[in-house]
């Protein structure tokens, strides 16, 4: 009995070993430290981000995709919200689309501030997606000024409230 209980934690042991830890959750918690990435200007005439660049500021990020109805959905209300606190917030919008005459049509239909919006072309492969560990449903992040996850999925009737209390502190 006692090599019975002792194998079956080697065996415990040996399985959790060859889990992806890294996969094993989708996306980061709050009080972690935002991953900085750049991305490139998606239509002429607009800047390139990185994320660094926003230090300083609160920054929401929505992780989106136009075959993606709930995310884009989300998206677009999120977007509303934060267009009316430009002066409190930065929205970065960043569209997993792999064809940018899907994004830029999606963009001007939604009618979200394109100067803001971002398309990765390699879609669910790119390196961004992974690096937020992104699943389909997507995410967003708040962040706060020194780049550190405050919330996530946050609610369009949430954003307001939760930047006024944040600016105020």
């Amino acid at each position: 009995m006692r090599n019975v209980k002792w194998s079956m934690v080697a065996l415990s042991l040996l399985l959790v070993s060859f889990v992806d830890k890294d996969n094993l959750f989708s996306g980061h918690d709050v009080g972690d430290k935002a991953p900085l990435f750049t991305l490139a200007a998606p239509i002429e005439g607009s800047s390139p981000l990185n994320l660094r660049d926003l230090k300083g500021e609160y920054v929401l990020l929505s992780f989106w995709a136009s075959y993606d109805a709930p995310s884009r959905m989300q998206n677009v209300q999120l977007s509303r919200v934060a267009a009316q606190m430009p002066d409190k917030l930065k929205m970065v919008s960043v569209s997993f689309d792999e064809y940018r005459s899907v994004f830029s049509e999606t963009v001007k239909n939604d009618k979200i501030d394109p100067t803001g919006s971002f398309v990765e072309l390699a879609g669910e492969k790119s390196p961004l997606f992974k690096q937020y560990r992104l699943k389909r449903g997507f995410k967003n992040y708040l962040l706060n000024p020194e780049g550190v996850i405050i919330a996530k999925d946050v609610q369009a009737d949430e954003l307001a409230d939760y930047i006024g209390k944040k600016a105020e502190s």
